[in-house]
């Protein structure tokens, strides 16, 4: 009871401060809006799609995992900030527990990707997207795992290398081969067979896929399951390891 009342208690902070300035949720939000409306309507004819719709349904799913790997990445800088400012300091006296630390902050961010999904899954139902409430709400827990995993690591890195002109560098080093090995914005079905071959070693390749699945209604698509236990187990890493960095700096 008191790790989950711990977690509810930095939950509700870092939700206060978000709300304060909700302009972040809408600058996160804005290059993939930009996306869906400026380069979405280009992909039916280069995917063959039949109609505008379908090649949304392609679209539209890799565009939400993208908001969910980059949007988590890139947490840790607010953590740097609050140790300059000697907040992560001023916990060491108290009897918080330390994964309370790092998983309220990380469900914050998984609030903040979820309103932001909402809103380009909305955006995209003007443009005839189509898709099953259960599948949705399927493709959202896989959205909202990525966002914990990704967001998780992100702390954890930035306790470890304390500093924006390190991290900024790290992050973008891990996120572009994520992104092209993802098939992402196109599927990687057009690609040769050596980068297919690649990209199963990444795991949020399975993510997009399975994605993709939900959104064109295959609910038994072994890709679907598959990219859920995937991303389970490494969310559940990923915070395991973060939690240690905090234990390990709040000491």
């Amino acid at each position: 009871m008191k790790f989950a009342r711990d977690t509810w208690l930095i939950f509700q902070r870092q939700l206060q401060l978000l709300l304060r300035n909700p302009v972040w949720v809408f600058v996160g939000v804005f290059q993939p809006v930009m996306y869906l409306l400026l380069f979405a309507p280009l992909l039916k004819p280069a995917l063959n799609a039949p109609t505008q719709a379908a090649a949304y349904k392609i679209f539209v799913p890799g565009l939400l995992v993208l908001l969910a790997i980059f949007g988590g990445l890139f947490q840790g800088f607010g953590l740097i900030a609050e140790l300059r400012a000697g907040v992560i300091e001023r916990s060491r006296v108290t009897p918080i527990s330390r994964l309370a630390l790092l998983l309220g902050r990380s469900l914050r961010d998984v609030v903040s990707l979820l309103v932001q999904a909402v809103i380009i899954t909305l955006l995209a139902l003007l443009f005839d997207l189509r898709v099953f409430i259960v599948d949705l709400l399927l493709a959202y827990l896989m959205l909202a795992l990525i966002a914990l995993m990704t967001s998780a690591v992100s702390y954890g890195v930035a306790l470890k290398v304390k500093s924006e002109d390190a991290l900024a560098p790290l992050m973008n080093t891990v996120a572009q081969p994520v992104l092209l090995l993802s098939g992402i914005l196109l599927p990687l079905t057009f690609a040769p067979g050596w980068l297919q071959g690649v990209a199963e070693w990444n795991p949020f390749s399975w993510a997009v896929d399975g994605t993709r699945a939900l959104f064109a209604g295959d609910l038994g698509n072994d890709k679907v399951w598959q990219g859920l236990a995937i991303i389970t187990v490494l969310a559940a890493a990923g915070v395991y390891w973060a939690a240690r960095q905090f234990a390990r700096s709040v000491r």
